[in-house]
């Protein structure tokens, strides 16, 4: 079998999104209209003006940061309001000493984060200091008035002596980003004090807290010595966990799901996967965990769990145009908390190819019904059962196709899952080998660890998987397997990470039946398209018989290699090279090997990186396809 169809156009994956988005987000108001953002776009943004400002009073800004270091200017600009805010008047004469004397802070505060302990700030309105200035000035009417900011920012500070006391006694401040010598910046500082505190909660002490953080210029010599001390307070396990705001989600079960086990050792870590899980479940739009701020008698730390349950119905539908498969249409309908533990039931259907076929019995059809138990059997288990159907016309064969499955995941650690369970599916084919129908039991069984560190678009970590498919052909009487393992590496070089090395392996076996034909063609390999070999079209990689009919393969062998680099920090090109080979033996002979080479663009959202990839085959087929477009959410892999 291959990898899933991923070529579709650009702004066909828009178009499908944004559809969904709007069915989500439900009928608006048709007397008010609301603005929100996709892509970067704002939509149904209103017209109306701001409020009018009271007593406007307008100024003309000259601001000397007095430095030609661009990040640090850059840093005082961005902190001033006076700055930002110089286009639009500001309320009153009062308004505008407020807004100067805030601004003295705020541009201190940047100096401060800079390591610039000895910088002074000088603002003059009118031409008098702010600190002259009546507590109600009064400046003259009928034109701007002139504000001048002068900043020195003075010498750069760097790390003197460090003393880390109380229960950090025993902390390296190296560890803590506070070597000696380096520059002193006050976000630093905050940070180390905020590290100590973590690393003592950490080891179970729930209620440390700081007793101490000084930092002291020393201006003689430009270095500031620093004092972080802590109190870590008593190990504490978890005590009783309460569960508030639940309407029809069993609160039983949010407390099992979240694994928050009384008498379990107290951990941040846990509480963070905790509520990370309970987000994930869908049910719920907003999840807080709460502890306690003393101890309980028996020494435990009482914990309250408390969510806000979304809309649990759900609707969505999109449609989808490219000159190679024509129109795509596609609904769905969802619950997403069945029964009160959070169960989840999909109905999903499809119609594609309309336009591309005038014949109805030529088009794909697709229609599911999918459900998952969150909880089935143990906190760290899911089972799933799906009901499918579908037509599918792919070059190598055409199918209608019935599957019927049942199973369960369970989750052994943060990065290892394991899957098993039960498949029956009904298949008639016509592929190379003519017109047969099939009946296949199968066990599918999969192994997952996942250490990336972000699932749409990784810059660290690795996600490995191998899955075995034992199945028995019931009508043939044919026993068969399929084996498959892939491996997918990201490396991040530079601080900033905005250059990324991603790189995946994969490979397939399929054992048993005496020949091709006794195993069902959607069964077999084949590669080619987005998710595999870009440049070519969907399974357009494979064996072929005598009549150049595609005949799928028992193994193949793929690879591809990319250079995500970020141009903007929305902005990304991608240059990557695929590669790929599927044998009709059991063991991969490579002595076809087919590869695609292009470069594609990335647009950064809240849900993942959109992806627009161009490919062209490096050595086609005759008659092939020239070039590949292919899109998607997230990265290619």
């Amino acid at each position: 079998m291959s990898p899933p169809r991923s070529s579709i156009a650009y702004w066909k994956a828009a178009t499908s999104l944004a559809v969904a988005f709007s069915c989500a987000l439900g009928p608006l108001s048709a007397e008010k209209a609301y603005a929100f953002k996709l892509f970067g776009m704002k939509f149904f943004e209103s017209d109306e003006e701001e409020a009018p400002v009271i007593d406007p009073v307008n100024y003309t800004l000259t601001f000397d940061a007095g430095t030609e270091d661009k990040e640090l200017k850059e840093a005082l600009e961005n902190s001033s309001q006076l700055v930002q805010g110089q286009e639009k008047p500001v309320s009153g004469d009062l308004g505008l000493a407020i807004r100067a004397r805030d601004d003295r802070d705020r541009l201190l505060a940047a100096l401060y984060e800079k390591a610039r302990y000895g910088g002074t700030i000088a603002i003059r309105i009118n031409g008098q200091d702010i600190d002259s200035l009546p507590p109600d000035p009064s400046f003259p009417d009928g034109k701007p008035i002139p504000v001048t900011v002068t900043v020195t920012p003075g010498p750069v500070f760097n790390v003197g002596s460090v003393k880390f006391e109380g229960d950090a006694a025993g902390f390296s401040p190296a560890d803590y980003g506070l070597p000696g010598g380096a520059r002193a910046d006050s976000t630093l500082i905050i940070k180390a004090g905020e590290k100590v505190v973590n690393d003592l909660r950490e080891q179970g002490r729930p209620l440390a807290k700081l007793t101490e953080r000084s930092a002291v210029a020393n201006h003689a010599n430009s270095t500031v010595d620093i004092v972080i001390g802590a109190s870590g307070g008593p190990v504490a396990p978890v005590g009783e966990v309460s569960v508030d705001g639940t309407k029809t989600v069993d609160p039983g079960f949010v407390r099992d799901y979240s694994r928050l086990n009384e008498g379990r050792p107290y951990s941040p870590a846990d509480i963070r996967k905790a509520s990370e899980r309970l987000r994930q479940l869908g049910v719920f739009s907003s999840v807080t965990i709460k502890e306690a701020n003393a101890l309980s008698p028996d020494g435990s730390l009482p914990m309250k769990i408390e969510v806000s349950e979304g809309k649990h119905k759900y609707f969505g539908f999109g449609a989808q145009v490219s000159t190679t498969d024509g129109l795509g249409l596609s609904g769905y309908w969802g619950h997403r908390n069945l029964f009160g533990r959070a169960e989840s039931l999909r109905i999903e259907g499809s119609v594609d190819r309309i336009g591309e076929t005038k014949e109805l019995d030529k088009l794909d059809y697709s229609v599911g019904i999918l459900f998952a138990k969150p909880g089935a059997f143990g906190p760290a288990s899911t089972f799933t059962a799906s009901v499918k159907a579908n037509i599918q016309d792919p070059d190598a064969y055409r199918a209608k196709i019935l599957t019927a499955a049942a199973g369960a995941t369970f989750e052994l650690s943060d990065t290892d899952t394991v899957s098993g369970g039960g498949e029956l599916s009904w298949a008639n084919i016509d592929d190379a080998f003519g017109s047969n129908s099939y009946l296949t039991a199968a066990i599918p069984l999969e192994y997952v660890r996942d250490t990336r560190n972000d699932k749409l678009n990784a810059t660290e970590g690795y996600r490995a998987m191998i899955n075995a498919k034992p199945s028995y052909e019931i009508k043939g009487q044919t026993f068969f397997s399929s084996f498959e393992a892939s491996a997918s590496g990201y490396h991040a070089l530079g601080d900033e990470k905005r250059f990324v090395l991603a790189g995946k392996i994969g490979a397939g076996i399929l054992v048993g039946g005496s020949g091709l034909e006794d195993i069902p063609a959607n069964r077999r390999f084949y590669l080619g398209g987005g998710g595999s070999v870009r440049g070519y079209s969907y399974q357009e990689i494979g064996p072929r018989n005598s009549d150049n009919e595609e005949t799928g393969g028992r193994s193949y062998v793929n690879a591809s290699l990319e250079a995500r680099i970020a141009i903007t920090d929305t902005i990304g090109v991608v240059p990557f090279i695929d590669a790929g080979t599927v044998s009709a033996k059991t063991t991969p002979d490579f002595s076809d090997i087919r590869a695609g080479a292009g470069i594609g663009l990335r647009y950064a959202t809240p849900f993942g990186p959109i992806r627009l990839d161009f490919a062209v085959p490096l050595n086609k087929y005759p008659g092939g396809t020239k070039y590949g477009i292919y899109a998607g959410i997230g990265q290619s892999f």
